[in-house]
């Protein structure tokens, strides 16, 4: 049997495939663990500085595998929940995940599959890529956290109309309302993610995983509330080796080396 997911290497970046290719990758249960537990071998992994997403064969995922939901009709309430809540388990752990994960899209996205993109820190897509919230035409509603993660850049209109039509939304509007971090031309979208997961990946991790929790809670948060969290976390980052290292190399006009530092663990002072 084909496995649900492919990894690969490039460096000290994690590369991970969904390979459901016949079905436009659409998610299974076995994509579903087989992705939770390559997040929990790179978050432990000190080698790995980034993560990259896509999907296999050109495409990066069609969401829900329409002819399981319809099998799933039939079950009792709390076991549809169940599935449900493995799809958001997955979200749950790209988002608290301490490295940076970066979606590499291709061809397309629709439904949960809009969600497990936007659950990275950072998205690359081709010029011809798309997202649908196409949940309407089979008479559901959206899951994964589609609606939170798009709330976040689009106006409520915008958002109610692609979830009320299923309407696609290209990938050229989707940068102009900055949900992209990199438009690329068609097949590029993997190394250029690759290239940049190398790039943030090369940097401080704990730097990094800090800046990610400041920036998951800042929409949520008031200033105040904001204005601890960072005072918090500055008084742990000026504590660490990698403000060391960093002040250090800025002062001595010479490239600071944390890969180096996260490949030997060292740890805070």
């Amino acid at each position: 049997m084909r496995p649900p997911l492919l990894v690969h290497r490039a460096g000290a970046v994690r590369v991970l495939i969904n390979n459901n290719p016949d079905a436009r990758n659409a998610l299974t249960p076995g994509f579903y663990e087989a992705l939770r537990r390559e997040l929990d071998d790179a978050q432990a992994d000190r080698y790995t500085g980034a993560i990259v997403i896509t999907g296999a064969a050109g495409f990066f995922c069609a969401g829900g595998d329409l002819k399981q939901l319809e099998k799933r009709r039939e079950l009792p309430a709390a076991e549809r929940q169940e599935r449900i809540e493995a799809l958001h388990d997955v979200v749950r752990a790209i988002r608290d995940c301490t490295k940076p994960v970066i979606a590499a899209v291709e061809g397309g996205a629709a439904g949960a599959g809009v969600s497990l993109a936007l659950a990275c820190d950072l998205l690359v897509m081709a010029r011809n890529a798309y997202f649908t919230l196409a949940y309407i035409k089979a008479g559901l509603t959206p899951d994964g956290g589609a609606t939170f993660f798009l709330s976040e850049f689009v106006s409520r209109q915008l958002l109610t109309e692609l979830c009320l039509t299923g309407d696609r939304i290209g990938a050229e509007r989707l940068a102009s309302l900055s949900v992209v971090n990199r438009l690329v031309d068609a097949g590029d979208a993997e190394a250029q993610a690759i290239e940049l997961a190398t790039r943030i990946g090369d940097g401080p991790a704990r730097a990094s995983a800090r800046i990610k929790s400041l920036v998951r809670s800042a929409h949520r948060s008031t200033l105040s509330t904001q204005l601890d969290a960072e005072t918090q976390l500055m008084v742990e980052s000026l504590g660490d080796a990698e403000s060391a290292e960093g002040i250090a190399a800025f002062l001595n006009k010479r490239a600071a080396n944390y890969r180096s530092m996260r490949e030997s663990g060292e740890k805070e002072h």
